[in-house]
């Protein structure tokens, strides 16, 4: 017998088609069949071990999250509510071209002070790979060898890949150290990797020019994998970014999908449209490209990052040792607010749109939830000093909301035919970004129910069998027999974001259930201790 029947869903299914009622039977950790308007026909019914009533309930794949930054928490946290409260059953990690492998000894030290404020400063994790594969390994392993909270996939990332084979100087790379980091591309592939990311407005991945990064893509696409940027504007230059970035992967002959596919900053108000004429374009003649958003307005870095990127060069000793230096805090001020530094997108900083969110020192605990221009106002000061004072006493660490978004423009991509979901969460910090927690019921509740911006059938289709065929997963991200039972069961009359600005950790409402290979990780609302999640690697 088999072990489990979930009874009269609503099956949506993920690939975008009309929904159908359906028992649907799940043994062995893969969806068995499927018997359409069983109670209806009044046919035999298939029976199993367990029955599950899911009347008034959708039944649809897993969710994919396209850009999470759980690279450590997947380690740190056996529960994982964040996600697998959300219905995520597979996360797609090693996002913006910094991550922790591979490494060396060197590299992992430098990458683990430079994001910091992304996955916290990773002392309460055993460091114990180097390679692609060894950090795969490591998350099938999981806790005591039983696995993680959802599966994961995983992005080499070129700044780390660059970190190890140049180092953090803004030059180009020698014919040597290009072999070399080709070869650092090929082995994570080879490994498991689906693919690599960048991080163009991070240090290291930001000094290597279009030519060294179109000599990766042409390593990329010779495994069948995709490349996901982190692109060199999202605001003054947005479009001639996006631009660069398709232009780079046509010429590389590799797949391109555009993380956190954003128009922000009071200069793309509206422009949504000419980003979407562009990449309707290029699709039109051949280009293979998807992206992907989160359903939110504010964006979320780190404080560090919106230093110009001559500051940055040298990674975090190096940036410490100018902000400390008088004559050269003054620079960097007058490329902030006056010329308007790369990495703050090129346009000058409005320091009253940047709210800290987290901080590494709990001692700093009083700047979150305030915006800088708020808390140098506390200190009878200008906004410079305070956030100079802080990056200098939080030691980089501090993580920031930044509320340059645009509703508009939001709805906008989101409707586009080649979008996707990514949460882009980030896990630490006093207060979070909520995407962390509620991207995924967002778009449910708020898009879907409230909004009307897309059709359930639709946004299932974003959130689940497009990510798939972007990674390329032969078995999953559909309701299909033979598939891998990752699959969420959710009301819709009720689901919903619990996170806010102001409860950023409050987990949503309106999914019951959550299964990972045909197992319940979220049964009746409540976090099981079952860990089933593994690597996820790429397809030969």
């Amino acid at each position: 017998m088999d072990e489990l029947v979930i009874r009269d869903a609503d099956v949506v299914d993920g690939g975008g088609g009309p929904s159908y009622r359906a028992d649907v039977v799940v043994d062995g950790g893969r969806i068995v069949s499927i018997v359409q308007e069983a109670a209806a026909a009044g046919c035999q019914r298939p029976a199993a071990r367990r029955e599950l009533d899911a009347e008034g309930l959708v039944l649809s794949p897993g969710f994919i999250d396209m850009h999470a930054h759980s690279d450590l928490e997947l380690l740190r946290d056996p529960d994982h509510s964040a996600k697998a409260a959300q219905g995520v059953t597979l996360e797609v990690i090693g996002q913006d071209g910094l991550s922790y492998a591979p490494v060396d000894d060197r590299t992992l030290a430098e990458v683990r002070r430079a994001i910091t404020g992304w996955n916290g400063s990773g002392d309460d994790i055993d460091f114990d790979w180097r390679t692609v594969g060894e950090y795969l390994d490591r998350l099938d392993s999981g806790f005591d060898g039983r696995g993680i909270a959802v599966n994961a996939a995983y992005l080499i990332p070129q700044g780390t890949v660059r970190a190890l084979a140049v180092g953090w100087e803004d030059r180009e790379a020698t014919p040597d150290e290009l072999d070399r980091m080709r070869q650092l591309v090929a082995e994570g592939l080879e490994q498991g990797a689906v693919g690599m990311s960048s991080g163009l407005t991070y240090t290291p991945g930001m000094y290597a020019k279009d030519a060294e990064l179109t000599e990766l893509c042409r390593v990329v696409a010779s495994y069948g994998g995709y490349y996901c940027p982190h692109h060199r504007s999202y605001g003054a230059g947005a479009l001639e970014a996006y631009e660069e970035m398709v232009a780079l992967t046509r010429e590389a002959g590799c797949s391109l999908h555009l993380a956190h596919a954003t128009m922000n900053f009071g200069v793309n108000r509206g422009r949504a449209p000419e980003l979407l004429s562009l990449l309707d374009k290029a699709l039109e003649s051949g280009a293979d490209i998807t992206l992907d958003t989160y359903p939110y307005t504010p964006g979320c870095t780190t404080l560090v990052a919106l230093l110009p990127s001559w500051a940055s060069e040298g990674g975090p000793e190096a940036i410490l040792a100018r902000l400390s230096d008088d004559d050269t805090a003054e620079r960097i001020r007058h490329h902030m607010e006056v010329i308007g530094a790369d990495g703050c997108h090129g346009v000058p900083i409005e320091w009253d749109t940047i709210e800290i969110s987290g901080v590494s020192d709990p001692a700093l605990g009083d700047f979150v939830g305030r915006t800088i221009q708020q808390s140098a106002g506390a200190r009878g000061e200008a906004p410079w000093p305070t956030a100079r004072r802080l990056l200098l006493d939080d030691r980089l660490g501090s993580t920031i909301l930044q509320h340059v978004g645009h509703e508009e423009n939001v709805r906008t991509i989101m409707r586009h035919r080649v979008h996707t979901g990514g949460s882009d969460g980030i896990l630490r910090g006093t207060k979070p970004h909520p995407r962390a927690y509620g991207t995924f019921p967002q778009y449910l509740g708020r898009y879907v129910r409230e909004l009307g911006v897309l059709s359930l059938e639709e946004c299932v289709a974003h959130l689940t069998g497009r990510p798939a065929a972007r990674l390329r997963l032969p078995d999953r991200g559909l309701v299909r027999e033979g598939y891998r039972a990752d699959l969420v069961l959710f009301d819709p009359a009720t689901v919903a974001a619990g996170s806010t600005f102001e409860e950023p950790r409050t987990l949503p409402t309106g999914i019951p259930h959550v299964l990972v290979d045909g197992r319940f990780v979220i049964e009746d609302g409540r976090r099981t201790d079952v860990l089933a999640g593994r690597a996820i690697r790429r397809s030969a």
